[in-house]
């Protein structure tokens, strides 16, 4: 497995151990091993396939053998403090502030909807256990916020829009990546049907690639409970948006595509 197949989703390590345990993913040495443990589900570079929690703790611990520096530590450093949004911009979250966070809550069913019932042999339910999908009384655990969870971080919509501009370009004197660099980043790298989702998909070193009929020449994730970020290499935009009702949306929600609707038409 090579960091290239980390990067675009084709590990071929998309589960944690199905036993996992919220306070579990507090633990980033017991987190790690037991990726390191898993079975693959397919050779990879292959196949490709979201690795919804995997992918934080293994690109976490690269970085942590690289630099000798958990993630958290990284991020703060590196990225967050040159951008000046150290104060908005976390993996694991210091106590003291935790005032200012808008805390999660559920969005409730729509009035008349009604779940479809699905295959209990559905790749996604191997992926991880039921009880760890992403709900607010999970992500307002206060070990949960404490933790170096990079599935999970506590931001800004401000602090995530000035870091996808600074892929694109300089801000404020800061570029993260070189333009070389952000020629790979901006490229599909992977593609092919989701082996978790069963949806078309496609993958950059790092990101997803494209907002299907909006912005497709843009890079970014879009993920559980509507929130999303991206760059988009066309119109030297980056753009972000951070919600705190959580809606039964894997992707982008529906409030979240009205505004960049919205903007995509400003923009052209």
């Amino acid at each position: 497995m090579t960091v290239r197949h980390v990067l675009t989703q084709s590990a071929g390590v998309p589960g944690i151990p199905l036993d996992t345990t919220p306070e579990d993913l507090c633990d980033w040495d017991k987190m790690c091993d037991g990726i390191a443990d898993q079975e693959l589900w397919w050779e990879p570079g292959t196949k490709v396939g979201y690795h919804a929690y995997t992918f934080g703790y293994i690109v976490g611990e690269i970085v942590r053998r690289v630099t000798g520096r958990p993630i958290s530590q990284v991020l703060r450093e590196e990225v967050a403090g040159p951008l000046g949004v150290a104060s908005e911009l976390y993996f694991g979250m210091p106590e003291s502030e935790y005032h200012r966070l808008a805390r999660l809550e559920d969005a409730p069913m729509p009035a008349g909807m009604v779940m479809p019932e699905m295959p209990p042999d559905l790749p996604m339910f191997k992926a991880s256990p039921m009880s760890l999908m992403p709900t607010a009384q999970l992500g307002n655990r206060t070990d949960i916020l404490a933790a170096d969870i990079p599935a999970g971080g506590k931001t800004t919509a401000r602090a995530i829009a000035r870091v996808y501009a600074a892929l694109l370009g300089e801000v404020d004197g800061v570029r993260l990546i070189s333009p070389e660099r952000l020629n790979q980043v901006s490229a599909v790298a992977a593609s092919g049907t989701d082996e978790v989702f069963g949806i078309p998909s496609a993958w950059t070193l790092g990101y997803s690639k494209g907002i299907p009929g909006l912005a497709e020449t843009a890079f970014g994730w879009g993920g559980v409970g509507g929130s999303l970020g991206y760059a988009d290499t066309a119109t030297g935009l980056a753009f972000a948006v951070t919600k705190n009702r959580l809606t039964m949306d894997f992707n982008t929600a529906t409030q979240v595509n009205q505004v960049v609707t919205a903007l995509v038409a400003a923009e052209g």
